[in-house]
């Protein structure tokens, strides 16, 4: 599937890792949000449960084991072009997830993984996708 100008949205998964005032988040390696921290996931493949594809992007994307607490939310991110074309449409289902192992280890995938303060976050230290911004910000756990 071309996640770029794709045919149809692509459906996407995050989980929302945390660990007392900490979050486990990814450096994004490819568009869209380049450089930006955000909340591990990915695409869920075909004939795959979103509950399984989670748990293994998480731990694709950092080493970290992860038990799903529930559904957070569901977000659309959309991104056109200079021309109103639609050039990324995801639709993303996020989790509440608990760690049940610590030890961070980024794949390639990523250009990092780490636990992040989230007065880190909430401070504007560490740069963000506008996604994740809006997830944190619904849900009490950064201000806007």
């Amino acid at each position: 599937m071309r996640r770029a100008y794709p045919e149809a949205p692509a459906v996407g998964v995050g989980v929302l890792v945390l660990d007392q005032d900490r979050l486990l988040l990814v450096k994004r390696r490819y568009e869209p949000d380049v450089g930006l921290w955000t909340l591990p996931g990915g695409l869920v493949e075909l004939g795959e449960r979103v509950e399984e594809a989670a748990v293994r992007e998480v731990e694709e994307e950092t080493g970290v084991k992860v038990e799903l607490q529930g559904l957070l939310d569901v977000l659309n991110k959309v991104v056109r072009d200079e021309e109103g074309r639609v050039k990324f449409h995801f639709v993303i289902v996020d989790f509440l997830g608990k760690p049940l192992t610590k030890e961070v280890r980024a794949s390639p995938e990523v250009l990092d993984a780490a636990w992040v303060e989230l007065k880190r976050i909430s401070s504007g230290e560490v740069s963000i996708t506008p996604t994740l911004s809006q997830l944190l910000s619904k849900h009490g756990f950064i201000k806007p």
